[in-house]
């Protein structure tokens, strides 16, 4: 069994032990999440693997959904990448966080299940990640894009094997079926009320979002 890093295994202790009370209160699982699986951000917090964090559908929005920021400290939207476990089948994602504290105790973020507050996923198909690009645009002009998404993320199968070493280390599974969004393709992008934003992954498809 992999051997992880005593402040992953302590934070995930912690963040799976929440996630089973929400189950048992009637959420269901999506699947999980990656973050500051970066070259920077593993540097930063002193790590050798992304953190991972866990999705309910209770967090799932629909394409196109208004968001309403008010009680957040610091949000943030990152462009992401989704895989499905077994298929293989991948699709354009967007993430929403709260980046309250600021993100610098692994613990801490893993404990508060990396931040997250929604996810909207786009149709998944059978594509090769590394022919999908990226391009986020605020209010309709460009602020955000890359050909090379791996440069941020790492590999997409490296990541879900990533994910699922972690998981296994802390008494979990990764299951078929299940959905990975792999981490932002760009570093994370703040947001303020009366924004739109627009994620174009092509040939994945677009995502939008206005914040309010």
């Amino acid at each position: 069994m992999t051997r992880i890093d005593p402040r992953i295994a302590e934070g995930m202790r912690a963040q799976l032990e929440a996630r089973r009370a929400r189950l048992a209160a009637g959420e269901r699982p999506l699947g999980w999440k990656l973050g500051f699986g970066s070259s920077e951000a593993l540097e930063r917090l002193r790590t050798d693997r992304p953190l991972v964090g866990f999705l309910t559908e209770t967090t799932l929005l629909a394409d196109g959904a208004v968001v309403q920021l008010a009680g957040w400290a610091a949000p943030v939207l990152e462009a992401e990448i989704a895989v499905r476990v077994g298929s293989g089948a991948i699709a354009a994602a967007i993430e929403l966080a709260d980046l309250d504290p600021p993100p610098d105790d692994v613990r801490e973020i893993l404990a508060g299940n990396i931040f997250h507050r929604h996810v909207v996923l786009g149709s998944f198909v059978e594509l090769d990640p590394r022919d999908v690009a990226a391009r986020i645009l605020r209010d309709g002009e460009e602020i955000a894009a890359t050909d090379d998404p791996a440069a941020a993320t790492g590999d997409v199968a490296d990541v879900v094997r990533s994910t699922a070493e972690t998981l296994a280390a802390c008494g979990e599974s990764l299951r078929e079926g299940e959905i990975v969004i792999t981490g932002s393709v760009v570093p994370a992008i703040p947001v303020a009320a009366g924004e739109r934003y627009r994620v174009e992954l092509p040939p994945l498809g677009a995502l939008a979002v206005t914040f309010v």
